[in-house]
């Protein structure tokens, strides 16, 4: 897991990787770990299903809200309307944080001129996300207005569920990014989440990682980060706006 994800397992962490992949062990036929290990260091499809089962993936819609309420009420009112406002949702799990920066997006500049990338190491997260299928229990935290604009009530056999929208949809896209890896080709961002992932990070690898998603964050953008985490020790340059917000200076 470190090695692939950045993410240490420490030994009290035993019962949980026992327990998440014991089903695996009995559906590729392994006796053992020790086999299961061995397996996974030359299987890269068998690889991926072990990373999905060991990360983890907390999170629900408008979470820390004090976020969102920071782009619509400071940010998003200034950007200049001729230049498209891009964001990066890293480590976006099953995709509400994506969502809800589509329908902050939506509500503030319209249809138009926008554009949410969510990415994560998890493909089964992914898959998820990209549906914007979700049981009703998720709705909560959504504000009303945006749940009846741009969200749609299942009937039927998809009665418990709501689709997010299509027109929010088809301004997202997802892609699985490995943040301890070589960052692909991208286009740079206006703004970046990465919340509530570097905890799992030891101090060398979130350096590592903030500095290569730092640099994919337009001069004068946004770094946001959880409440609970804290850059100490890690500047990039980056300036601090509010707590768990900074900028790359222009």
């Amino acid at each position: 897991m470190f090695s692939e994800a950045g993410v240490s397992l420490a030994p009290s962490k035993k019962a949980l990787v026992n327990g998440r992949l014991s089903k695996r062990l009995k559906a590729t036929g392994c006796a053992s770990f020790a086999a299961y290990h061995e397996l996974i260091g030359a299987n890269l499809e068998e690889r991926q299903w072990a990373i999905d089962l060991l990360t983890t993936n907390e999170t629900y819609f408008f979470r820390e809200p004090r976020h969102f309420d920071y782009l619509r009420e400071k940010l998003l009112p200034a950007h200049p309307r001729g230049r498209a406002f891009r964001v990066w949702s890293a480590a976006c799990s099953s995709g509400e944080e994506v969502y809800s920066l589509a329908m902050v997006l939506a509500d503030t500049l319209g249809g138009d001129g926008w554009s949410v990338l969510g990415s994560d190491l998890n493909t089964q997260v992914l898959a998820k996300a990209r549906s914007g299928h979700y049981g009703m229990a998720r709705t909560e935290g959504i504000p009303h207005a945006c749940l009846k604009r741009y969200c749609l009530k299942g009937k039927g056999n998809q009665a418990g569920t709501f689709l997010v929208g299509r027109e929010l949809r088809a301004r997202t896209e997802f892609r699985q990014i490995n943040l301890n890896a070589g960052m692909p080709p991208l286009e740079p961002f206006d703004v970046i989440f990465l919340r509530n992932v570097m905890i799992y990070f030891s101090q060398e690898t979130k350096a590592q990682v903030v500095r290569r998603v730092v640099g994919l964050l337009r001069p004068g953008g946004l770094f946001f980060i959880g409440h609970s985490e804290s850059l100490n020790g890690i500047s990039d340059g980056l300036e601090p706006v509010l707590p768990s917000i900074y900028r790359k200076p222009a």
